[in-house]
């Protein structure tokens, strides 16, 4: 299997590197100083077709394939990761479960706008006491005549209160199998429901300019064609979402990587010290070095993982591949970025330069869509080993 980026995917690079450079770069720092959420640049990535990359041609998408959407995360994430973010989560998260698991009527009635980027939708999985134990979902659903009664709380939800946000897909307890274990099923949630209300957003570490709200769901009612693929298979539903995801993060997070290497070799050339360029010196050439070496290996790996997804490769190997790539990638931008900080020294402790943007916003690559742990239990059981 050849994981090489075609002319076509070299071609769109450089294309949604000039829209990053062009539209993002200039205003960024402002953004994320503010905690701007750039509606207008969001739509603006609607329009170039990044929102419609994977779906098909019916509903408005351009029928690509998953290569094409990393390589747009990797771009927009090697200029920030909060914008990055907001394409892999508006997609592999927001559109991709209804592009799935929807009915035709779904699907006709909330792809067309999500896909041209005038709406985003979010994915409620994460609860105060159920993260990467997902199972433990204490949110319920019950089926009151025709409509759903949904209440509970969810937490850490990108995507889910900004002012085009339509709707957000909660898993929920709507009752128990025949062996008495929770039955958790997806039901999409619009936004503006009575009862549904997306709280203050977070004061996070980093991805500042990302829209990410705690949930309350409070007697909220939702007609029951609302649930979303079949009941009872929620949880494997959104499982099946984040094996993809994985992937996605292990672009946005090459990015972050990509960001410090080219932000290093620049500085390293052109900063002095006892009459020479701080490059020339081993100490900080050889930590250079390092970062070509995480950026070209996260790359082959995340590449190899989505070339393998389209494909159609067998879902074992594709879910090993998937963490695999994750893991690294997501460890190796966090490492790159106390590089990148180091390189620059005090100045890499300013806010003015963007290497800080990127130390914060790194850390949550080994968290979000399965931490660290999680990857290595999944790596682990791939393995073959009876891990718990």
């Amino acid at each position: 299997m050849s994981f090489e980026l075609s002319a076509e995917h070299q071609a769109f690079r450089h294309a949604v590197r000039d829209f990053a450079e062009g539209e993002v770069a200039p205003h960024v720092a402002a953004w994320d100083k503010a905690h701007h959420f750039p509606v207008d640049v969001v739509q603006k990535m609607g329009d170039m077709g990044l929102f419609g990359l994977t779906a098909p041609e019916e509903l408005g998408g351009s029928g690509g394939d998953f290569t094409s959407l990393c390589v747009a995360i990797e771009e927009l994430g090697r200029v920030d990761q909060s914008i990055g973010i907001t394409l892999e989560a508006g997609v592999g998260l927001g559109i991709n479960p209804i592009l799935t698991f929807g009915t035709e009527e779904q699907k006709q009635r909330w792809l067309p706008d999500l896909v041209a980027g005038r709406r985003l939708a979010g994915f409620g999985l994460t609860e105060p006491g159920a993260g990467s134990d997902a199972g433990a979902t204490r949110t319920r659903a019950e089926l009151d005549g025709d409509a759903w009664v949904v209440n509970g709380a969810k937490q850490f939800i990108t995507n889910s209160g900004s002012e085009i946000t339509s709707l957000v897909t909660v898993t929920a307890r709507t009752g128990t199998d025949d062996r008495g274990r929770p039955e958790i099923s997806a039901i999409m949630v619009p936004a503006g429901t009575p009862g549904f209300t997306a709280e203050a957003p977070y004061d996070k570490l980093g991805w500042h300019i990302s829209d990410t709200h705690p949930l309350t769901l409070q007697d909220v009612r939702v007609p029951a064609d609302h649930l979303l693929g079949d009941r009872g298979r929620g949880y494997a539903q959104f499982l099946a979402t984040l094996d993809d995801g994985r992937i996605a993060i292990a672009a946005l997070a090459v990015g972050c990587v990509q960001a410090c290497l080219d932000l290093c070799v620049e500085y390293a050339g052109q900063r002095t010290t006892f009459g020479k360029p701080i490059g020339a010196k081993q100490g900080v050439a050889f930590q250079v070095a390092d970062l070509a070496v995480m950026a070209e290996v996260g790359r082959t790996m995340t590449y190899r993982a989505a070339a393998m997804k389209d494909a159609g490769a067998p879902v074992k190997e594709l879910k090993q591949a998937a963490s695999i790539a994750k893991l690294y990638t997501s460890e190796a931008a966090v490492t790159a970025t106390r590089i990148a900080t180091q390189v620059f020294g005090g100045y890499g402790f300013m806010e003015e330069y963007p290497v800080a943007r990127f130390y914060r916003d790194a850390k949550i690559l080994e968290i979000g869509e399965g931490t660290s742990e999680v990857q290595r239990m999944l790596i682990a059981r791939g393995l073959g080993l009876p891990v718990e």
